[in-house]
């Protein structure tokens, strides 16, 4: 089922093969994620492939992700396939035609083959939605023509473990049943051994083998979606962030990176009232910005905001979050659902919406900036863009990158950038944690964290518990035998 574990030991999967001296590669048929990444080639493919990429210790690539559905509505996604937009199609149209999309599909996989031992392919949801089994290209369809071996993973912590298992298993059709060739039960809290008799029950009615007992593992690396553990964070410290919770929120994992700091939380707030202890307020991004602006305009949180702003309250909005805190956002062409709206009016500028979506990689200072956060003037950052907006700054821009363009502005406490990875930058992150501290009279005794040399850290903890948990001699066995 969703929120299982699946992209989690995936990934430590990734990181274990590449341990073992393997060259390895994930791969996600389809993905629906509003968390996305863009590869070198300035292409687009979903955060979690990226993720299992980096654990892999390989370069992401849209061959692991060949689409990426992101949805633009409760019916309707926008539609990308190898890393560029197809169009805005509603579900029952997708569905219609999605069986087309398989040379796609299998190009792609051909093609990770190609360059890689062993490929490590995540399913999505259950593999038994039978009113969608007909025309499945994510889980034992993929399996089917991969002709790869299965591992069945069910969540004990959220109860039901065995009915997740064997109730799969059992309706499940017989030849893929015959694909199955173990069980994992993930995220048990506890003594394991009180598990031993549930094991022996798994194995007598499953008829297949216990491949491992996952625990729960505390580890910090990007989640895939709005089922994250994090957005339903409520821990208030020294510090406390507040990032707007929207109801399209995307690419949340810009701000995992606050979290590392002792002293500093991370929470999301999706009321008026939650805004009220924040120390730095952020809007992050969106797949529809014009209906998110309405909600939060309707929700009194716009009006929260621009009263914390105006108490000198750090403001500082990502990729739609920067378009909302302008003056207005014009949709001509319906990109993501047409009209106009007005903005916070908290920065000097506005946003048009064109049809092409700007994908790119980037490098680059910040300006000479005013504010709290002015010692951040001069700082180098990375990361990338991925927006449908053109914005027009009237005021002072906030970043300046390699090829001399500029991005983004600020107006007193007030910034905006359409940079997501902006924070991963220890020396940005860093000060920005130093300068909330001081401007609270207190003082920040920690040092500056490293995004990139965290998440490694956190991948070796995920590979080592998973590995402790896991019979690997077993899945070399299935991995040689295969189906």
């Amino acid at each position: 089922m969703s929120n299982a574990g699946k992209s989690f030991f995936s990934a430590a999967l990734c990181r274990i093969f590449f341990e073992d001296g393997y060259s390895c590669a994930p791969f996600k048929s389809q993905n629906m994620a509003l968390n996305s990444y863009i590869t070198s080639e300035g292409l687009e493919m979903g955060r979690a492939q990226a993720m299992q990429a980096e654990a892999a210790c390989t370069e992401p690539s849209v061959l692991m992700n060949p689409i990426l559905l992101k949805p633009t509505s409760d019916i309707g996604s926008q539609v990308i396939v190898n890393g560029r937009v197809r169009g805005n199609m509603s579900a029952s149209e997708y569905f219609k035609n999605k069986r087309q999309l398989i040379p796609e599909i299998m190009n792609a996989f051909n093609e990770l083959e190609k360059k890689y031992d062993i490929i490590v392919i995540e399913g999505a949801g259950s593999p038994v939605e039978l009113n969608l089994k007909a025309d499945d290209i994510v889980n034992m369809g993929m399996a089917r023509l991969a002709k790869a071996p299965v591992l069945l993973v069910g969540d004990i912590d959220r109860g039901g473990v065995f009915a997740q298992l064997l109730g799969t298993l059992m309706l499940l059709e017989d030849d893929e049943r015959k694909m199955v060739k173990g069980l994992v039960v993930n995220r048990f809290r506890g003594d394991k051994s009180l598990f031993d008799d549930g094991c022996r029950i798994l194995e007598e009615k499953g008829g297949l083998p216990v491949a491992g007992v996952i625990p729960y593992i505390n580890c910090d690396i990007d989640d895939e979606d709005s089922l994250s553990e994090k957005l339903e964070n409520d821990r208030h410290d020294l510090i406390n962030i507040v990032v707007i919770r929207l109801p399209r929120i995307s690419n949340f994992t810009d701000f995992d990176v606050f979290s590392q700091y002792d002293g500093v939380s991370v929470t999301y707030a999706s009321k008026p009232e939650e805004l009220l202890r924040g120390d730095m307020i952020i809007i992050p991004g969106t797949k529809s910005t014009v209906s998110d602006m309405k909600w939060l305009r309707e929700s009194g949180i716009e009006a929260a905001v621009i009263r914390m702003a105006g108490k000198g309250i750090p403001v500082l909005g990502i990729c739609g979050g920067y378009q909302m805190l302008g003056e207005s956002i014009c949709d001509p062409e319906n990109t993501e659902g047409g009209g106009e709206i007005r903005g916070m009016s908290l920065l000097p500028c506005s946003t048009v919406f064109r049809t092409e979506k700007v994908r790119t990689r980037i490098n680059g200072i910040t300006e000479s900036i005013g504010g709290i956060f002015s010692s951040l003037s001069g700082k180098a950052f990375s990361g990338y863009e991925i927006h449908m907006g053109e914005t027009n700054v009237k005021g002072k821009p906030l970043l300046r990158f390699e090829n001399g363009i500029t991005d983004g502005c600020f107006n007193g406490n007030v910034y905006g950038c359409y940079v997501h990875g902006f924070f991963d930058s220890a020396e940005i992150s860093g000060e920005i944690v130093k300068r909330l501290f001081d401007d609270k009279g207190l003082t920040f005794g920690g040092s500056a964290v490293s995004r990139k040399d965290y998440k490694e850290s956190q991948y070796r903890l995920l590979a080592d518990s998973v590995r402790a948990n896991l019979d690997m001699e077993l899945i070399y066995k299935i991995l040689r035998e295969g189906i």
